[in-house]
């Protein structure tokens, strides 16, 4: 039995780290926080607080007794510092808190003894008292907890809580931010299985997921182009089956009555005519496969290739930096679309110069057929590139082929990253136009 896996979601994945991330860089900045800032701040505020306890007992030993009351009655009011005779008979033992500790031991380093703060309770107030010499007794001083008026560890505590829920929160919120785009693409690539056409709007996303979904929408337009292709090539290859089907059959009905070498000359030519058919659906189909690289001399390939027309009609005019020029291209594919050029100039254009030129060009080489034909309608100009368009209305093969030549070149083309283009001439005539985009030579 095969095991189960276990599959993750991508929000839940994302949010984890995200939270994880931001968790620790809180809990860095807290730390950085509490060890160059905040207990720094808190030890300074404790030793001044202590030279302010040992001085306020020293100064009353020193006032006259008739002053000393007064000098109380200021001390509280402006410092929040009270002197009494003695410590409190009944301390309370709580946890003093991380600044308590501090001023435990900054007292101790000015006094050269160490000693715990008695806590107390005095109606509703809390106060904490230490011992300090006062000339040559000691003088208890006290200081109420609201005094100090800061909690270090609740303020730490509840900055981590909020942190961790804001870190929490912002992960969820990113991550389905980054998942929204991810699981619309989702939903495309699924239609695109089921044989729709979805357009996904990606003016809002990030680069990286925009130029995501446009290949996207264009995987899908590709997916429906070759749809579209397939059901236009089965329709063609049914339609264009029935005529020699037809005239065989009727070939083999007149042959039950009398042998003739003219019907089985026909039922021949149909037979050729369906061979050649499927042929060219078999080209067209090849036409998806990606041939390998050769090193090839280009003119003397260019000339191999134009040897199809007759002398006398071929101008072949190759450009000064390409005579010598050894180039690595798909041989059969090179040799394929610029030979479909030349059948169709000569199938066209019966009589008349046909022209083969090569330029180089900052983009690349350019090859070029052209012939005095009749041309062809631009409105027809990109539809002949359809598998089984015809311009000719007759579906002839002696004078408008299977319509299928076209096709595959563009077909082939288009695998290699080249470009193929039909344009009329002036004067009469039709330029076909093989583009090779500059490659390292």
């Amino acid at each position: 039995m095969s095991e189960r896996r276990q599959v993750i979601s991508l929000v839940r994945l994302n949010a984890r780290l995200l939270a994880a991330v931001l968790i620790a860089f809180e809990l860095l900045i807290v730390a950085a926080m509490m060890a160059f800032v905040l207990l720094p701040l808190a030890r300074r505020s404790a030793d001044d607080l202590a030279g302010l306890m040992l001085l306020s007992a020293q100064t009353w030993s020193e006032l006259p007794p008739e002053t000393r009351e007064s000098f109380e009655e200021a001390l509280i009011n402006t410092h929040w510092l009270a002197l009494r005779s003695e410590l409190p008979s009944d301390p309370d033992e709580h946890w003093h808190g991380v600044y308590i500790h501090f001023l435990e031991e900054a007292l101790a380093a000015k006094t050269g003894r160490f000693q715990h703060l008695v806590r107390s309770t005095q109606g509703e107030e809390t106060w904490f008292w230490a011992a300090l010499p006062s000339g040559g007794r000691s003088l208890a001083v006290g200081l109420p907890a609201e005094r100090i008026g800061t909690h270090p560890v609740l303020a730490i505590l509840f900055a981590l809580v909020a942190a961790l829920a804001l870190a929490v929160y912002a992960a969820i919120w990113l991550s389905r931010r980054i998942a929204r785009p991810l699981k619309a693409l989702e939903v495309a690539v699924s239609d695109v299985g089921r044989g729709r056409l979805p357009a996904v709007e990606s003016t809002q996303w990030p680069r990286e997921l925009a130029s995501l979904a446009d290949e996207t929408n264009r995987m899908a337009q590709q997916v429906r182009d070759a749809l579209t292709a397939r059901t236009t090539l089965l329709a063609g290859i049914s339609h264009d089956l029935r005529t020699p089907l037809a005239r065989m059959r009727l070939a083999l009905a007149l042959l039950e009555d009398a042998p003739d070498a003219r019907q089985i000359e026909q039922l021949d030519r149909g037979i050729e005519a369906m061979d050649q058919l499927i042929g060219n659906v078999l080209d067209l189909a090849r036409g998806l496969e990606k041939e390998p690289l050769r090193l090839l001399h280009f003119a003397d390939t260019l000339a191999d290739i134009a040897v199809v027309v007759p002398e006398g009609r071929l101008v072949l005019a190759i450009d000064a930096p390409l005579e010598d020029l050894e180039i690595e291209l798909p041989e059969l594919a090179f040799r394929r679309i610029v030979g479909n050029f030349l059948g169709n100039a000569l199938r066209y254009a019966p009589a008349g110069e046909i022209e083969l030129r090569a330029d180089s060009m900052p983009a690349g080489i350019r090859v070029t057929v052209l012939d005095r034909g009749p041309g062809i309608p631009p409105e027809q100009l990109d539809a002949v590139f359809q598998p089984f368009h015809l311009v000719e209305s007759s579906r002839s093969s002696s004078t408008g082929g299977s319509g299928l030549g076209l096709a595959i070149v563009r077909q082939l083309a288009e695998r290699q990253g080249w470009t193929v283009d039909l344009k009329n001439r002036e004067g009469g005539g039709l330029a076909a136009c093989l583009l090779i985009p500059a490659i390292p030579l």
